[in-house]
């Protein structure tokens, strides 16, 4: 993005948050709000909460993990105002009346994505069967892009020859930085992630036949005091300008 661009989404956003602050931050008192949040989000989340806070005057404590994960904390009563998970978990966690009716909405959807050390040669579908090591989130940790990359290898056809060259990790960390050094040569994980990991390249996104999308809602805990909070916060993460930061850290 050049920077005439950045200050064209730095304008809109400065007026939709403008726009939010004499709406929202005016008509709900201030609160101390717990989300439970999917790690693909975090670059999107790092870049938007402070001036959520900043305009509603709302606080935001933010717990990350893999959508399975934080999923699985409000399916065990942890205490939270809201969680935001894949799509189809939150709708499994409002069926079991863990989180409220009614307060699911999309706000972001992601792809996966093959990422290389910088520098290296941009890999394609062909290339996994040439390539000396792979590497993915492991899908026992609950990640999408893990879950998904395993049963992609099965539906290929190639899981058998991939098996001996390809390496699991949790946390991602370690995935990021065996692709960095050299000892794996190529890694697949969600675009958002990729992009904010500055040790390691974007090669491109999965082809579009082989592609999968990840989407993401937000639910409000059932048992949160703090509600009216809550909404706030969602209709903060459904507003078009916020919907531009998104789009520019790699969701769609």
């Amino acid at each position: 993005m050049n920077r005439r661009s950045i200050l064209s989404v730095s304008a809109t956003i400065a007026l939709g948050l403008a726009f939010f602050g004499t709406t929202a931050g005016n008509t709900v008192r201030a609160a101390q709000i717990k989300l439970l949040c999917v790690v693909a989000l975090q670059p999107g989340m790092v870049a938007l909460i402070p001036d959520f806070e900043k305009s509603s005057g709302h606080k935001v404590t933010i717990a990350y993990g893999t959508a399975g994960a934080v999923a699985d904390r409000v399916q065990k009563g942890e205490a939270g105002d809201i969680v935001i998970s894949a799509a189809p978990l939150i709708d499994q966690l409002q069926s079991q009346g863990k989180v409220a009716a009614g307060s699911r909405v999309i706000i972001a959807k992601v792809g996966v994505g093959v990422f290389v050390r910088k520098g290296a040669a941009k890999p394609f579908k062909r290339s996994m069967l040439d390539a000396r090591s792979i590497a993915y989130p492991d899908p026992a940790g609950g990640g999408a892009s893990g879950i998904y990359v395993a049963s992609l290898l099965e539906r290929l056809g190639i899981a058998l020859e991939m098996k001996p060259k390809t390496k699991l990790f949790s946390p991602t960390e370690v995935l990021y930085a065996s692709v960095a050094s050299g000892d794996v040569e190529i890694g697949f994980n969600q675009i958002s992630e990729i992009l904010a990991q500055p040790t390691v390249e974007l090669a491109g996104p999965l082809p579009s036949a082989i592609q999968n999308y990840t989407q993401f809602a937000p639910g409000i805990v059932a048992g949160s005091n703090q509600t009216d909070a809550a909404r706030a916060l969602v209709t903060f993460l459904s507003s078009p300008a916020v919907q531009t930061v998104l789009k520019a850290k790699g969701f769609e």
